[in-house]
Parts: structure tokens; sequence; C-alpha cells
């Protein structure tokens, strides 16, 4: 939630969400109701000691303990949120955009939702998303999490459907799959994609990557690729200056791919190109504004 209309971008209003840190960098999400309390161990903080505040402030919990008041950023909430289901972690996020070259006003079809994590990526970075989740439960999840984080006006939409079984849509720019068989539905978004689009599967094994890439080479889609990401912070404190001791290593692989256009539907367009600029040689050249 964004602040009021007509209030200062950095004044926290009630009804949006916050982050308090704590002294050893502990974080908890809550959201601002007025006269409410959020108890801690290390204290009491009043919401209302919050409502009005500036991001970025510190407040004082019943014992005396500062606590630092910031909003959240989309990578907080996804560690912080509600969850049903396994969410994509913040770094995966990132790639994803990236590989799937997701962009603004792009119809995005995303498989397999979840918690929302990755709807929610999908829809900051402008694209329309409809999802597909055979799960009631993890489908409202996902909704209540998206509304939570991008209010009830964005371009998303949620079905209760496999899709296993195929895909209504149609001239698709991208597909996303985060399912344990996304093989299956390879002949599915062949008909579902626009020529040049994307498709991009999230597997947390190799060997389910390798039968994916193999139904690739059977299928319409080229330019397959395959990347893991790997995140590691560093300790950096004066002279002291190492990597952490922990890192978030493996959690998936990221696999992309292109619709391509068949050969022979290639080589007939280009031999209707070829029968046109016979017919009319002089097509397509200007004279040359020297000899008028």
């Amino acid at each position: 939630m964004t602040p009021a209309d007509g209030g200062s971008p950095g004044t926290l209003v009630a009804g949006e969400r916050v982050l308090l840190v704590d002294a050893k960098a502990r974080k908890y999400l809550l959201t601002l109701k007025p006269g409410a309390m959020f108890h801690t161990h290390a204290g009491i903080v009043a919401h209302d000691s919050i409502i009005g505040g500036t991001d970025g402030a510190s407040v004082t919990g019943s014992t005396g303990r500062h606590f630092l008041v910031v909003r959240p950023t989309l990578s907080d909430v996804v560690l912080k949120m509600p969850r049903g289901a396994q969410v994509i972690y913040p770094k995966d996020l990132g790639a994803i955009l990236l590989a799937a070259d997701i962009g603004p006003g792009m119809r995005v079809l995303e498989a397999g939702v979840g918690s929302g994590a990755l709807s929610m990526a999908l829809l900051r970075a402008g694209a329309d998303v409809v999802g597909y989740e055979v799960r009631p439960d993890f489908a409202n999840g996902a909704r209540a999490n998206v509304a939570a984080w991008s209010g009830d006006d964005v371009a998303y939409r949620v079905e209760v459907r496999d899709v296993y079984e195929g895909i209504d849509e149609v001239d698709l720019d991208r597909i996303v799959l985060d399912l344990p068989e996304p093989w299956q539905v390879l002949a599915h978004a062949e008909k579902a994609l626009r020529p040049g689009g994307i498709i991009l599967a999230y597997l947390p094994t190799i060997n389910q990557v390798a039968t994916l890439r193999a139904a690739m080479t059977r299928s319409a889609f080229g330019m397959a690729e395959t990347s893991e990401t790997l995140r590691r912070t560093w300790h950096v404190e004066e002279r002291s200056v190492r990597p952490d001791h922990r890192m978030v290593g493996h959690t998936g692989f990221l696999t992309s791919a292109r619709l391509l256009v068949p050969l022979d539907e290639t080589s007939a367009s280009l031999e209707d190109d070829a029968a046109a600029s016979e017919q009319d040689p002089d097509e397509g050249f200007e004279d040359d504004p020297a000899e008028q």
C-alpha cells in the first residue's frame, strides 16, 4: 500500500506495511493499524508511534530498545509474507525477469503460482499476468499476497486449473513454469506463445532439467539455456573483510528457450518474398536525388 494521496512519500500511514529491524538486524513485517500493538521479546511497539512517522526513522519500544522502521522491499516481503508453498528466492526472481526478458505490457502465463512471489515480481516489471494453479488454497494465498503488495487494481488473474491439460490463452509473450514436469507443457506452449516468445522453467534438480532439455530438442523450441544463481554476501567491518560463513547456494535451475518458426515455413516465406521482388524489381528503391 502506498501513502495516501497528498501525503509525503516518506510519511508512514495506516494500512501500509513496514519492516521493523532490531539491534541484532532481526526483521519483523507488520501492517500498521491505529491503536494496535506489536509484541516482541525486545518490548512492545505501538503502531501509533510509527503512523505519521518517517520512512527510515527509529522508534522506541516499551523496554527502551530502538527499532528501525523502513518500508519493505519486494525481497523483504517475499521472505516474510504468509506462504503455503515454498517461494522462489529473491536471487532467482531477478534472474527469471532477465532470462525471460519480462517487460511492461507483456502477456505472461505463470503456471504453478504457489504463494505468489513470482507473480509479484512479474507484475512489478509491468507484465499482465494470468496464473494457472491446481490447488485452490495456493491460488487463494497467491491472490491475497499479491493484493497486499500490489493492490487490487493490477492486471492479475489466477485460475484453478492444470496447465498439463492445456492453455486457453493465445499470442502470449512469455510462459513461466514452476512445475515438476514442465516438458508436459511444451506442446501446449507451442500453440499459446507467439513466434519468438520465451518459455522459462524453474526446476530444483538437474535430472529434471535434463529431461526438459531432451524434450525441447523434439519441439519447436530452440536457443535453450540453463543456469543457476549462487549468492554470497560479505562481512565488511573495518579491517575484517571476508566472505560470510553462510550463503544462499543452490535453490533451482533456470531453463529458457524461444519458440522458433519451423524451417519449412521460414523457407516458404523467403521464397514468397523473392517471388514478389522478381515481379517488381524496382520496389523498395528510390531515385537518387542527385540524378533528379
